[in-house]
């Protein structure tokens, strides 16, 4: 079984991951989770994996 830490702040911004409506799920290239935060999700900013660099809208 793989354990991946939480993230704590969104990959896009850096805010803080504690407003309600945020998401964390798995890279689709490496599996590394990923964390958003509801802003830059409703504005579809990209954003770039920490673990294996893939990028996404």
């Amino acid at each position: 079984m793989v354990r991946t830490e939480k993230p704590e702040k969104c990959v896009s911004c850096g805010v803080n991951l504690v407003e309600k409506g945020y998401v964390r799920f798995p890279c689709p290239q490496c599996g590394k989770e990923i964390g958003r935060c509801v802003s830059c999700r409703h504005q579809s900013n990209s954003y770039k994996c920490p673990g294996c660099g893939f990028e996404g809208p």
